[in-house]
This record gives C-alpha cells, sequence and structure tokens, in this order.
C-alpha cells in the first residue's frame, strides 16, 4: 500500500514528498494499525499551498482532509492534523458500533461538474450550463449510519449511497443548523403502499 504524492502548480521534491508520506502514514497507523492508501495533492495558488488528503480504507470509506497555509510543510502539516482527527473519531465511531460493515455493492455512475453563470448574467431559458469536468464515481451500499460516518470523516457536504436496507438510492447531507438530513424516496413509496 502506498501513498501517492503529486503536486499542481509546483513540483514536488523527493524531501517534501517522502516528509508527506511519513507524515500521513503516521497519523494512520497509529490508530488504524495498517499502513494506508491514498493519494496527496499539494498545490500552490495565489502565494498559498492547499494540501488535500484522500486516504482509502479497507472497509470502503474514504477519509478527506486539506490544510492551507503559506509554506508547503505547514499545510502538509495542518492536513495531516485533520486527518488524524477525522482518523480518531472514525475509529472511537467504529470501537461504538462493534465494527463497521464494508460496503456490499458499488455502483459505478457519471459525476458531473457544471460551469454556472456569473452572477451579473441575467438568467434565460435557453442556457444550458456547460460541463467543465466528468469524471467516474463510485455509489456504495451501505447502512445510514455508515454513510453519516462517511460523510462526516470526509469534506464533502452531502453523500450519495445505496441503502443496504432496502437497495434505493439515499442522500444524507450536513444541514445550515449543523445537524445531517437524510432524503429516503422509498420511505415515501412504503407509506403510499399501506
Amino acid at each position: 500500500m502506498t501513498i501517492q504524492v503529486t503536486g499542481k502548480n509546483l513540483d514536488v521534491g523527493e524531501a517534501l514528498r517522502g516528509y508527506v508520506q511519513e507524515r500521513v502514514a503516521h497519523a494512520v497507523e497509529k490508530y488504524i494499525g495498517r499502513q494506508p492508501q491514498g493519494h496527496v495533492r499539494i498545490e500552490k495558488e495565489h502565494g498559498e499551498f492547499r494540501t488535500n488528503c484522500t486516504i482509502h480504507l479497507w472497509q470502503g470509506m474514504s477519509l478527506e482532509a486539506h490544510g492551507v497555509a503559506p509554506d508547503a510543510y505547514q499545510s502538509a502539516d495542518r492536513a495531516c492534523e485533520r486527518l488524524e482527527k477525522r482518523v480518531r473519531r472514525y475509529t472511537r465511531k467504529v470501537k461504538q458500533r462493534g465494527g463497521a460493515q464494508a460496503p456490499r455493492q458499488e455502483t459505478q455512475a457519471r459525476d458531473y461538474v457544471l460551469q454556472s453563470p456569473p452572477d451579473t448574467q441575467e438568467e434565460s431559458d435557453e442556457d444550458n450550463p456547460i460541463v467543465i469536468a466528468e469524471a467516474e464515481a463510485v455509489v456504495h451500499e451501505m447502512a445510514v449510519s455508515d454513510a453519516v460516518m462517511q460523510m462526516d470523516i470526509s469534506d464533502r457536504p452531502f453523500l450519495l449511497f445505496r441503502n443496504a436496507s432496502h437497495g434505493e438510492i439515499n442522500v444524507v447531507y450536513r444541514r445550515d443548523d449543523g445537524n445531517i438530513g437524510w432524503i429516503d424516496p422509498a420511505a415515501k413509496k412504503a407509506r403510499t403502499r399501506r
């Protein structure tokens, strides 16, 4: 298992690559007990460095963390501190629940990023957003509690998943008030059948 370190708008040297790999491995191995696998991307924009970490766990979940600083090493340290907090929180939740269940099924889906019109432009019915990015995304089958945990340990505002209890697509999301919302279209179908 490896941690891949890449750069965007900068050349990641061997010293920085080794430092980040060691720092991430230490942060994760201490709590998980296994060498992590994942990707760290360090990018430089507007005089600041941003480090994005994505670590894949054996249960099919991913931990995500980021850090921003004026120095690449400080940025990596901040990302690793956040990553360590998330790993600690994840292992605590797994112990409380008696172990995490691995996702049973994965579904491939398209993930699109659309370009929104500038705020100064008036909207019209003829405007169609332009697709600026397209990628494959995996929709895991998992319990609602596992989906909430996955969303908590990542930087995502929402998570799309296949509900393990009935196989339908569901969404959990973070509400503006800080609580978690859950959208389950199958629950309405079950009520209308009664």
